[in-house]
């Protein structure tokens, strides 16, 4: 039987290493890349084709959540399993709506890491504990209840300036990390902001909170 593939994305060198470790002691698994910046996960994970993707949450450059719905269009039979320091339903739900298998708290044990990796591998979902499917359906059947989610109706490209605006980059920024005009930049930071119904980098912010797609501790720093 050959090895099961893994690419491993995480800010944190030592993050990775001591995955790479973990993953080294289980004879079935090899590790055959690594990521540090979200905006490359989705090149790397269709260049190697890996098996699976453990992909931290939060990433920089591009946020997780629009990483997961990258790599299950341009590389569909990647398994993803995310890593995160967050236990918020809104973060677990969102992950598994764009298209993860797994949920994984980052104060899990190395033997939840590697069974996620596993039931990942066959399209099973795993939670790791405190994290239950009880409390994620609940939560689903909320969003099902309310009105059309309007995020679904921004562009790739529109989710991308949403994502860098969101943690504070300016237009020069974004247009720089995402190798486009400012001007361009402009358009879609006005029409996401037009379709969502916001008016200002402070209603950006809490949308993008209360969506789960940051950690809370960015309204506290730049709003």
């Amino acid at each position: 039987m050959s090895a099961t593939t893994i690419v491993l994305a995480d800010d944190h060198h030592v993050v990775r290493q001591g995955l790479r470790a973990l993953f080294a002691d289980e004879r079935d698994f090899v590790v055959t890349g690594e990521v540090a910046d979200g905006r490359e996960v989705a090149g790397v994970v269709e260049r190697l084709r890996p098996h699976v993707l453990v992909l931290d949450l939060m990433m920089p450059g591009l946020n997780g959540l629009e990483v997961i719905r990258q790599v299950r269009q341009r590389a569909p039979g990647t398994r993803i399993v995310v890593l995160s320091m967050h236990a918020n339903e809104a973060y677990v739900v969102e992950a598994l709506r764009n298209g993860a298998c797994a949920y994984v708290l980052k104060s899990a044990s190395g033997a939840q890491v590697v069974k996620a990796a596993r039931e990942a591998l066959f399209g099973r979902r795993y939670l790791s504990p405190p994290l239950s499917e009880a409390a994620a359906r609940a939560y689903e059947e909320k969003i099902k209840r309310g009105a059309l989610d309007i995020y679904e109706t921004l562009t790739s490209r529109e989710r991308e300036v949403f994502q860098l605006a969101a943690v504070g980059c300016g237009n020069p920024e974004i247009a720089g990390r995402l190798s486009i005009g400012v001007r361009t930049v402009e358009t879609h930071r006005a029409n996401l902001l037009r379709k969502l119904g916001l008016s200002s980098q402070t209603e950006l912010v809490r949308y993008a909170l209360r969506r789960g797609t940051l950690p809370s501790e960015v309204e506290k720093g730049g709003t």
